[in-house]
């Protein structure tokens, strides 16, 4: 399915291109600047396991459109939950509302079909997965946490999937569409001992078919929540204060996605709220940090073929040897700085309009061994399993909930350590980064991003970094 047609996906919603120059053309009938349309079409379904047995499934499909127009500053939108032309007329009409230039557009569009490379190759599409097979590996979970410690007392596994049929067409004359597969599959685990409860939680997350599953990921994931649960009856939650915090690869790529990541999106600096808006061009931290936006990784759960503006994705330097040189620009934010947009316009569904979002975004590695960091820090922490937190966006400063990690003692890992919060401030924190590993990960888990309402599909990565200071609330 990943080979469609332009003939197919136009039947597919049913509309004609005849069709899609009439909208567009109404859309900017009171003088918008540029329009866009967004066809979607998601099927989505669940699996849930609790108490050894599969016991809710679930099925929902979402059908739509949205158009836009942008007329200077402003913006039109308006969406309908289908496609009959008269329904499409009249949103358009809705969204154009906002422009009144009396210079109406008489546009001649000449329709230009395009195609991106394609970075979530399917072997077996979920349309064509039954619910019984999803269902054998749910189980398999289950069972394979249970057998691993006669502690467990509890597992959940849920398994979910989509589908969606993208077709996008806008004044610029490009058509173009997708075929956008997402899997999850997670789990948690219970465990008592002597009276004392602990819990784990892993998942994993692609934009892959059916052969994403596998009884080698399961066995990896079992292993996994188990650890760390086991690993919490050994914890202890150590002393507070100012110290140095070595970040573990992977997962910490939550600190470089919310309290630094949101701070180089390019509204935020349009409107002067971010930390960043007057530093583009400057030197920010250390010139050994690389830090990159990529919607190009294949697979990847944030990875997209082209943004929900028709920009083709791209791989993105946000700061290149420590200078801040980009922005995460959708189209409008673009324009404004005179730059080419960098393929993160995104948004949650037909029912919104594009912001500039994160795709995947993570820290280049360095060439130092994480053996070497840990053994620099005589006093400190080493951290690797985050569950929440809160972020100022604008200012960036940040509070996170470590779950799991380690004491720091004589540069050797000591003492586990759980239920601890970090605090700090991005900027601040990206340049008190002293040391880069040479073990970039780009973490695997089921993040999703939310902004102004809005949530969408991201990934991150970290190599194990050196924070020489930060705020770590404790005993």
């Amino acid at each position: 399915m990943t080979d469609i047609t332009r003939q197919y996906i136009l039947q597919h919603f049913s509309v004609t291109e005849s069709e899609l120059l009439l909208v567009i053309k109404e859309a900017l009938s009171k003088g918008g600047d540029y329009a866009d349309i967004f066809f979607e079409h998601t099927f989505s379904n669940s699996i849930a396991l609790r108490d050894g047995e599969v016991n809710r499934i679930a099925s929902n499909i979402d059908y739509g459109v949205g158009i836009r127009v942008v007329s200077g500053d402003q913006t039109g939108y308006a969406y309908v939950e289908n496609t009959e032309i008269k329904q499409l007329i009249q949103a358009a009409k809705t969204a154009a509302s906002i422009a009144s230039d009396q210079n109406k557009n008489n546009l001649s569009i000449e329709i230009k079909e395009k195609h991106f490379p394609n970075y979530y190759k399917i072997d077996k599409p979920w349309l064509d997965t039954s619910v019984a097979d999803k269902k054998d590996y749910v189980q398999k979970l289950n069972d394979h946490i249970f057998k691993l410690d006669p502690r467990v007392i509890k597992a959940t596994a849920n398994l979910t999937d989509s589908t969606s049929y993208i077709l996008f067409f806008n004044s610029e004359g490009l058509l173009t569409w997708d075929y956008r597969p997402m899997a999850i599959i997670g789990s948690s685990c219970t465990m008592e001992q002597n009276g004392k409860i602990e819990n784990g939680y892993t998942s994993r997350a692609h934009r892959k078919g059916f052969e994403f599953l596998n009884d080698d990921l399961i066995a990896t994931m079992a292993n996994e929540a188990v650890q760390q649960t086991a690993l919490m009856f050994e914890a202890v939650k150590p002393k507070g204060g100012e110290m140095p915090v070595v970040m573990g690869a992977g997962s910490s790529g939550i600190l470089l996605h919310e309290a630094i990541g949101h701070t180089f999106e390019a509204d935020f600096n349009r409107k002067k709220t971010s930390i960043f808006s007057d530093q583009l061009g400057k030197q920010i931290c250390s010139p050994n940090i690389n830090v990159i936006d990529d919607g190009t990784i294949e697979n990847s759960r944030g990875t997209i073929n082209f943004d929900d503006e028709g920009i083709e994705s791209q791989k993105t330097y946000i700061v290149k040897n420590g200078i801040l040189e980009s922005y995460i620009h959708d189209r409008i934010s673009a324009k404004y700085y005179g730059v080419d947009p960098t393929g993160n316009g995104r948004r949650q569904s037909f029912r919104h309009t594009p912001l500039p979002r994160m795709r995947v975004t993570y820290m280049e590695q360095g060439n130092i061994p994480e053996s070497d960091i840990i053994a620099s820090v005589k006093q400190g922490i080493y951290v690797d399993n985050f569950t929440n937190g809160q972020v100022q966006i604008g200012a960036g400063d940040f509070t996170f909930f470590v779950k799991t990690g380690y004491l720091i003692e004589d540069g050797k890992l000591t003492q586990p350590i759980k239920d601890i919060n970090i605090i700090g401030n991005g900027a601040k924190a990206l340049a008190d980064i002293s040391m880069v590993g040479n073990n970039l990960k780009i973490d695997e888990g089921s993040w999703t991003c939310g902004k102004d309402g809005q949530s969408v599909p991201v990934g991150q990565g970290l190599p194990s970094v050196l924070i020489n200071k930060l705020t770590v609330g404790g005993e």
